[in-house]
C-alpha cells in the first residue's frame, strides 16, 4: 500500500498514513531515542533532514520538521524513509 501524505493544521508537521498499524502511540524527539521494531524507520526519519520530532500511533506517523527546514527539501526524503519501511 502507497504512502499517503496530508497536511496538519500545524504547518510544521505532516501526516503519513501507511495503512497498517505502527504501534505507539510514541514519540521520538531524536534518532537517539529510537529503539525496538521503529528504530530502523525512525532513525531514517531523522537521517532525511532537520526533524524535530517523529510521532507514531495506529496506521500513521506524524513528522515535525525543524525550525530552519523547508517542506519542499525534506518532504521527498522522509516519504522515501517511510515508503522503504511500510510500502
Amino acid at each position: 500500500m502507497p504512502v499517503t501524505v496530508e497536511t496538519t493544521p500545524n504547518p510544521n508537521a505532516y501526516k503519513f498514513g501507511v495503512g497498517r498499524p505502527v504501534g505507539g502511540p510514541v514519540t521520538f524527539k531524536s534518532a537517539a531515542d529510537a529503539e525496538g521494531d521503529v528504530a530502523d524507520v525512525v532513525r531514517a526519519i531523522f537521517a532525511a533532514g532537520d526533524v524535530a520530532q517523529v510521532f507514531m500511533t495506529a496506521d500513521f506517523i506524524s513528522v515535525t520538521k525543524g525550525p530552519g527546514a523547508v517542506w519542499d527539501d525534506l518532504l521527498p526524503a522522509v516519504r522515501d524513509a517511510i515508503e522503504a519501511a511500510y510500502g
